[in-house]
């Protein structure tokens, strides 16, 4: 189903009091024109799963934050900050979850330079 950014939290939220109770996973897929946000969300009572998208555009790439509804968003929607560089909104990190990189993308989007990013010092 595809969300509206600003109606991911109601949608969320909503789909939640509908029996959606267990945040499966949230990840993201970098399109190169846009990135999606996916949240699987399941009902454990049918066992049926939802897929919600949020298409993102490359040049304004924050969400809000849904951690306040499921808490184990918590390590995915800090992933998706370090990894894509999509900004969430509503919440504070302070801490890195993964490592640090020298270089200025994100390591999973595709404009990453991956040969620049293992040289090594003695390359440089």
């Amino acid at each position: 189903m595809k969300v509206d950014r600003d109606a991911l939290v109601a949608t969320v939220s909503r789909m939640k009091s509908e029996g959606f109770d267990y945040l499966v996973k949230v990840t993201a897929v970098d399109y190169a024109d846009h990135i999606d946000v996916l949240y699987i969300l399941r009902n454990t009572d049918t066992s049926k799963d939802e897929i919600l998208e949020v298409m993102l555009d490359p040049e304004d790439l924050r969400i809000h934050t849904i951690i306040n509804i499921h808490k184990s968003a918590d390590w995915y929607e800090r992933e998706m900050s370090e990894m894509f560089g999509i900004g969430i909104l509503g919440r504070n990190a302070p801490r890195l979850l993964l490592e640090k990189w020298d270089g200025v993308d994100p390591p999973l989007r595709k404009v990453f330079a991956w040969n620049a990013a293992y040289k090594t010092k003695e390359d440089k």
